[in-house]
């Protein structure tokens, strides 16, 4: 009832915006045309033109409201005018111009145009874009001048980035009357931009002179708006303003947020700086179109779908309109949340939740015959190293013979794409963990030779904020006091974004062909002890002095390095940048076939000392 009744206040606010613009557009037209005929004969309009300026204002209305309205000149946001509503104004002033033009030649004979003095029409549609324009840019000028306040209460705010994001950034707070910032300045690295001025503002210099900036300005807050730069330019910069002091550094999000819809460009859009941010990475470009057309009218199964990776499967996948999304999953509180966040954000989609373990051949095979998917993204696993390795059967059940399970029966069920999500850590695995997952790629691979269903796995490292990964650890270190834990010095892993993931996922489904093993770069390396330090720093502290960083011992199956491919491995180039196919060597498929026969057994025997020895009859890389 709520929602009914928003939708019903907004559009009755459209309605009343719409129709103001109209009457005044009419008003306008009306006014430039008599004044274009008072002009032309210098007050004194002869007896004789008074049917020429009936017939003109005729005409003006006739051609300008209907082209106005399909150039979408009544869909804009007042407060938010810019040079594209003018570009459109002038377009639609200009076949306006041309459509009237036409007429009065078509009808120079009849007594409403006869004698019609020409210079009345380019008067009177400069008149048309001169006050049109002005109702149309009278609410921003208006902000703009008259209610910037006196900055007494707001922060003293310097923006970085003075390009399409920098400028949206500033008008977006010179707009708001009430909102916390007082811009006094953009910095760019550009230097064609040095002393350029930007709705009154200078860029002041480059992102290196923040400090003496801040000092010279007396800046107290620094915006970074830098949304398609790289991870360098944006770490530097907010070095630069801890450099200088500074407590507030706000961010705008990255370009695939800004691209996906998820965030508008604006002061809403701002938040605090993130791991994410500063992890040295380049921005993402995908082929959204072509993910759209691979994900748009398809029926898609997403299993382990309540999970960090799995909901933003769910979540990214929702944006690309599939016909239904089948969310599968184990834990129902998990389930019912991200059902209810997708049921909010994209109340056109069919959702169908599902409570089910993968390892239910039974139940598995209901679901396939039902639904009919036509891609699975099999994202069902358990991940934490150490406790697989207490736990070795239940990684074989589940990461195992859970994922041959769903792919037979994608197999069976002829589903056109099975996407199997793998991990670095199959990398000649030192883990249980790993090794499960090196065989689930091994079992996509045999099965892609069966008939048309196309097998894919992607590989990629740590996810940054997933469930138990190593960022909420720390935070929680942090919030406690420390001491902050780091398993050794030198450890390091590769991060990236659970969205970026995804689509980066995503999009090598819609490339493979069958049988690939794609890897996906995941930038440089991270060492895990400059992770905790920058998390310190986020967190407003400083590393070893407010908060003790202290060294541990790594845990059973891990390691101090995790490869993406082993030493026998090369990579061939996609077309995206950011995506490699693994180049592996043939799966003997009578021996896989029998080691998964035996793990069975072991497994569910609980014999965990047998079942770490025929992984590595499997996998000769693997190195307990």
């Amino acid at each position: 009832m709520e929602k009914i009744f928003k939708k019903f206040i907004a559009d009755k606010r459209r309605i009343i915006k719409i129709s103001l613009f109209l009457f005044l557009d009419i008003f306008f037209i009306i006014l430039s045309v008599c004044l274009a005929f008072f002009l032309r004969f210098e007050g004194n309009i002869p007896a004789q033109h008074f049917l020429n300026l009936e017939g003109m204002i005729f005409l003006s209305l006739f051609f300008s409201i209907p082209i106005f309205y399909f150039l979408r000149l009544y869909s804009f946001s007042w407060a938010y005018v810019s040079a594209d509503e003018l570009i459109s104004l002038v377009q639609a002033a200009f076949l306006s111009f041309l459509f009237l033009t036409t007429s009065i030649f078509i009808l120079g004979d009849q007594p409403l145009f006869s004698g019609f003095p020409r210079s009345t029409i380019f008067i009177s549609y400069f008149l048309i874009i001169l006050f049109s324009g002005a109702i149309r840019f009278s609410k921003r000028i208006y902000l703009q001048i008259f209610q910037k306040g006196d900055g007494k209460e707001k922060e003293r705010t310097l923006i970085v980035g003075s390009g399409d994001a920098g400028e949206q950034i500033l008008r977006s707070i010179l707009s708001f009357k009430f909102g916390p910032y007082l811009p006094v300045g953009f910095v760019d690295d550009n230097p064609d931009k040095k002393g350029v001025l930007i709705h009154g503002l200078k860029v002041l210099g480059k992102i290196d002179n923040i400090p003496l900036i801040v000092k010279e300005k007396d800046v107290e807050c620094l915006i970074i708006a830098l949304p398609s730069a790289g991870r360098d330019a944006i770490r530097t910069a907010a070095e630069k303003g801890r450099e200088a002091g500074l407590k507030k550094i706000k961010i705008l999000p990255s370009i695939n947020e800004i691209m996906s819809g998820s965030v508008k460009v604006g002061i809403g859009a701002l938040r605090e700086i993130q791991m994410e941010d500063l992890l040295g990475r380049e921005a993402v470009v995908l082929d959204q179109k072509a993910i759209e057309a691979f994900i748009e009218n398809k029926k898609i199964l997403i299993t382990g779908g309540a999970g960090s990776i799995g909901s933003e499967f769910c979540r990214q996948t929702a944006r690309f309109k599939p016909s239904l999304l089948l969310i599968l999953d184990q834990d129902e509180t998990a389930v019912f949340n991200i059902s209810e966040e997708l049921k909010e954000k994209f109340n056109n989609l069919k959702i169908v939740s599902m409570i089910a373990d993968i390892q239910d051949k039974t139940k598995m095979s209901q679901i396939f015959k039902e639904f009919n998917p036509s891609i699975v993204f099999h994202a069902a696993a358990y991940k934490h190293v150490p406790l697989m390795e207490e736990h070795p059967d239940e990684a074989v059940k589940n990461n195992i013979l859970g994922t041959k399970t769903i792919a037979e029966l994608a197999l069976e069920n002829h589903v056109d794409k099975f996407v199997f999500i793998s991990t670095d850590k199959a990398v000649n695995p030192k883990s249980v963990m790993g090794a499960s997952k090196r065989i689930g790629e091994m079992i996509c691979q045999t099965l892609s030779k069966k008939n048309s269903t196309k097998f894919i796995s992607v590989r990629f490292g740590n996810v940054l904020d997933s469930q138990g990964s190593v960022i909420p650890i720390f935070k929680e270190q942090i919030k406690n006091g420390g001491p902050v834990k780091v398993t050794h010095p030198e450890m390091m892993r590769y991060f990236m974004t659970t969205s970026e993931a995804c689509l980066l996922v995503m999009q090598a489904a819609m490339m493979g062909q069958g049988g690939e093993v794609f890897v996906l770069d995941m930038g440089k390396p991270v060492k895990i002890k400059d992770l905790a330090k920058e998390l310190i720093r986020l967190s407003g502290l400083e590393p070893d002095k407010d908060i003790a960083i202290v060294y541990t011992q790594p845990r059973p199956g891990e390691k101090i390095f995790e490869e993406i491919l082993t030493a026998k491995e090369g990579t061939l180039a996609t077309e995206n940048k950011k995506i490699f196919i693994a180049k592996l060597s043939g799966v003997d498929e009578e021996k896989l076939k029998s080691g998964l026969e035996k793990l069975s057994v072991l497994a569910h025997n609980g014999d965990k000392v047998n079942i770490v020895k025929t992984l590595k009859e499997l996998i000769p890389t693997y190195d307990k």
